[in-house]
């Protein structure tokens, strides 16, 4: 039973600590819109996506004025959309022509982004794929909420090296594109996985899997403000408190989503998939999870011992957020974006947090090297080079890991790079510039690790 007293402590995490639900994303299923022919293609696309969505703006805004709860985005996520263009899609203009189609089916219906324009492949590119692939920096510069991710990996079948070296060009072409045409720097919706989940509500990486229901509702809960503040009143306790007192706010935190995501499925008429319990920091002061790693006894994120606390701060927002909801998912964890948490750039500008640093904390935690700017000079190979790391943590570690990496023209190490609302700013970070292109230039795929065999 609920008490009186947990009611006011969920109420103050709200008011005070910046507790919300970050996002309700809608899922939708476009496998039925597939069509030879592209015009009928994104008028079926245009529909459906209309059709499902047209009421989930509306909906979020009266589910948090009805409980006080602010919820802070409301998205859509869509079939990859190579699967569903392979049979129209002849060219990667055809395929950016499908990219504005979403995005303004995306503004009509009013969400904060669209994801989906997407490709899945861990083991080999279909030649849709591929033509998808090289449409992404056209895409992402010509339009304004769509959002683009690329799994180039997983445990079961091993890293797509041609697709890893292909994406290091895409994203050097992207902030070239991006620079030139005056607009926000595309690589900030774009990443790139290794064991990407079905049900991610979260941009920039949100897909709606082929293993998903026709239509349903995720939601992604935060709350690093309200971790930390917990953690205020146990400071110089022990691992025991410091571990059960996490736990116990994770699973406060985990039943607002709950709540949430049964009301908007009643309201809407679609089931509820999952709620993902992710702590997800923004760059407003006190919603930080390099802040909570500050109060666990760390100077700064990045100092020793950081990889340790925030393998126990994971691992019991998982602990407590398991028993807050019938159905977890998405990513789950602690999120370490450098741009959306001013603990984590503050970290970078006082030189305690490297992009090596960060691959550590990867093996530990979710997502991974997660909006990082870097010199715009740095080498498409030494970019693929970092991803095809990054996917290695993934696959042997049987966790989903990613990168999203975001090379800014002009801008050098020491510079900062703006990007503007929820994604922040960021200082650009240095990279190991030593070649790694006759590595990277190698044709064809990592083998899955031995312990992927348990057929």
């Amino acid at each position: 039973m609920i008490t009186i007293g947990e009611v006011a402590e969920t109420n103050a995490m709200i008011e005070k600590e910046n507790l919300d639900v970050r996002t309700i994303t809608m899922g939708i299923s476009l496998l039925d819109c597939a069509d030879s022919d592209l015009t009928q293609l994104r008028r079926k696309i245009h529909d459906k996506i209309y059709r499902c969505a047209k009421d989930l703006v509306r909906t979020g805004e009266e589910i948090s004025r009805d409980f006080g709860i602010p919820i802070v985005n409301k998205r859509i996520s869509v079939t990859p959309i190579a699967l569903v263009g392979a049979s129209a899609c002849k060219t990667s203009a055809d395929f950016v022509s499908i990219a504005k189609t979403l995005d303004e089916t995306a503004k009509e219906v009013g969400v904060n982004f669209l994801g989906g324009y997407s490709a899945l492949v861990s083991k080999g590119m279909t030649p849709a794929d591929e033509l998808l692939i090289r449409s992404i920096p056209e895409a992402l510069t010509t339009t304004d909420i769509v959002c683009s991710s690329v799994n180039l990996g997983s445990t079961k079948t091993g890293i797509d090296m041609d697709a890893v070296r292909l994406m290091g060009s895409v994203i050097k072409e992207t902030a070239e594109l991006s620079e030139k045409r005056n607009v926000l720097n595309g690589d900030s919706k774009l990443v790139v996985f290794c064991n990407a989940p079905d049900d991610n509500p979260f941009m920039a990486g949100a897909f709606h899997g082929v293993t998903e229901g026709d239509v349903v509702l995720n939601v992604g809960v935060s709350g690093p403000g309200a971790v930390k503040a917990a953690l205020e009143n146990v400071r110089g306790c022990d691992f025991e408190t410091l571990s059960e007192t996490i736990k116990k706010t994770a699973f406060k935190v985990t039943r607002v989503g709950q709540l949430v995501a049964r009301e908007a499925s009643k309201r809407l008429g679609y089931p509820f998939g999952i709620v993902d319990l992710s702590l997800a920091p923004t760059p407003a002061v006190g919603d930080s999870v390099a802040d909570i790693l500050c109060e666990m006894g760390l100077e700064y994120a990045g100092a020793p011992g950081t990889t340790a606390a925030l393998a126990m701060l994971n691992d019991q927002v998982k602990k407590g957020g398991l028993m807050a909801s019938s159905y977890v998912g998405g990513l789950s964890g602690a999120f370490i974006p450098v741009s959306e948490d001013q603990g984590m750039i503050n970290a970078a500008n006082a030189g305690a947090l490297t992009i090596e640093k960060l691959e550590a904390m990867t093996c530990v935690c979710s997502v991974g090297l997660d909006m990082i700017a870097i010199p715009g000079d740095t080498k498409a190979t030494t970019i693929s080079g970092i991803i095809a790391d990054e996917m290695a943590l993934g696959m042997v570690n049987q966790k989903t890991t990613a990168c999203r990496l975001i090379p800014v023209p002009g801008k050098k190490v020491g510079d900062v790079a703006e990007f503007g609302g929820l994604l922040g700013h960021a200082p650009i970070m240095p990279v190991n510039n030593f070649d790694c292109s006759r590595f990277v230039d190698r044709r064809g795929r990592i083998p899955a690790p031995v312990h992927s065999f348990k057929n």
